[in-house]
């Protein structure tokens, strides 16, 4: 009978199987590497924001701001649409008949109710 060598065997699956932890570490250490880095990356642009709001804004920026911030205010005062003509609601007004006749009758210029009725799970004599 010929004695198998177990130690050499027993080292070697040992050094494979340590071998295949290594590789496993290494390639969570690089996923976990790439997620540290977006993770990075966004905070970076967050406080870039932050710090671009603590300090003047470029003009560019400022402009924009401004315009959207005067659009807000002469929408509310309006009520609706700024600066459009008689042609603008004429088509809106085409527009809601044109699905008033598809679709029926009802107020299409406001979100829909829902009414959701409770099932009935009791059973019924048969």
């Amino acid at each position: 009978m010929r004695a198998a060598p177990l130690p050499k065997v027993t080292a070697a699956l040992q050094s494979v199987g340590a071998v295949m932890i290594l590789h496993q570490i290494l390639r969570l250490s690089s996923l976990f590497r790439s997620a540290v880095s977006v993770h990075l990356r966004r905070n970076i642009g967050f406080s870039a924001i932050a710090f671009n709001k603590a300090k003047e804004l470029d003009p560019v920026q400022k402009l924009f701001l401004d315009k959207i911030r005067e659009y807000n205010t002469k929408s509310k005062q309006a009520g609706g649409p700024v600066d459009v003509g008689p042609e603008f609601q004429k088509d809106m007004n085409e527009s809601l008949a044109r699905l008033q006749r598809m679709y029926g009758e009802g107020d299409l210029t406001k979100f829909p109710e829902f009414k959701f009725e409770e099932p009935n799970f009791e059973e019924t004599p048969k």
